[in-house]
C-alpha cells in the first residue's frame, strides 16, 4: 500500500500531546489496515503461518513511530538504562523509543545488536553508546513467535555484562514466546495479542 498523508488523516489524534488510550486504539487500527495480511507464509522462525504481520509498515510509519515510542516508554521500568534489540525488526522501535525519552525528560540511550559480529573495526555486536557495567537494559522486540530473536538479543547483552530482566514486544503471536522467557527468569510484556488484532481486522471488515 502507497503511504499516503490523505489515506492516513493526519490529525491530532497521532499529535505527541493524544493520550495513551486513543493513541493505542489508532495504533491498532495502522497494524490491521498497514501489516496485517492472511495467505500462506514461511515466517523467520521456519514456522509456517496463516497470516503475517509486516510490522515495519508501521514501525516506519511516521505517526506509527511516535505512537510505539509514546506507548513502550511508559512500560520501561524506572531504572532503565537504555533499551536495546535485535536488528533489523527492532532497529526502528529502540529509536523511536529513545526519541521519545527525551522529550519526557528522561533520555535513555538505544542500543542495536547485530546478528553477527561486525566485520571490521572493533568487531562488535552491539552498536550505541557504552554503559557501565551491570548498566539495566530492557530488550525492545517487534513480533514475538518463538521469542528466539528476543532471546538472542538478552544473551548478548548480558555477556556484555549488562542487566536485562524484561522483554517487551508490539505483537505476540501467542506461541511460545511468553513461555521461553518464563523459562529465562524474564518478564514479559507485549502492546497487542495476535488475536486482539485478528479481532479488530474482522471488526473492521478487511
Amino acid at each position: 500500500m502507497t503511504y499516503s498523508t490523505e489515506t492516513h488523516n493526519l490529525s491530532d489524534i497521532w499529535a505527541a500531546t493524544a493520550d495513551l488510550t486513543t493513541l493505542r486504539h489508532k495504533l491498532l487500527d495502522l497494524f490491521c489496515q498497514l501489516a496485517y495480511q492472511e495467505g500462506d507464509f514461511v515466517l523467520s522462525s521456519g514456522l509456517r503461518s496463516t497470516y503475517y504481520v509486516n510490522k515495519t509498515q508501521v514501525t516506519l510509519h511516521p505517526q506509527g513511530a511516535l505512537a510505539v515510542g509514546r506507548l513502550l516508554f511508559p512500560l520501561l521500568p524506572a531504572d532503565t538504562q537504555a533499551v536495546a534489540g535485535l536488528t533489523l525488526g527492532a532497529d526502528p522501535i529502540v529509536t523511536a523509543v529513545s526519541v521519545v525519552s527525551v522529550y519526557e525528560n528522561r533520555p535513555i540511550p538505544a542500543l542495536i545488536i547485530r546478528k553477527e559480529a561486525k566485520g571490521y573495526g572493533t568487531r562488535a555486536y552491539i552498536e550505541g553508546p557504552s554503559l557501565p557495567e551491570g548498566a539495566k537494559v530492557v530488550v525492545l522486540e517487534d513480533v514475538v513467535t518463538t521469542g528466539q530473536s528476543a532471546l538472542k538479543a538478552v544473551n548478548r547483552l548480558q555477556e556484555a555484562g549488562y542487566t536485562v530482566e524484561q522483554v517487551i514486544s508490539l505483537v505476540d503471536r501467542l506461541q511460545g514466546g511468553a513461555e521461553l522467557y518464563q523459562s529465562a527468569g524474564l518478564k514479559f510484556e507485549t502492546l497487542f495479542s495476535i488475536e486482539e488484532i485478528q479481532q479488530r481486522y474482522r471488526d473492521l471488515g478487511k
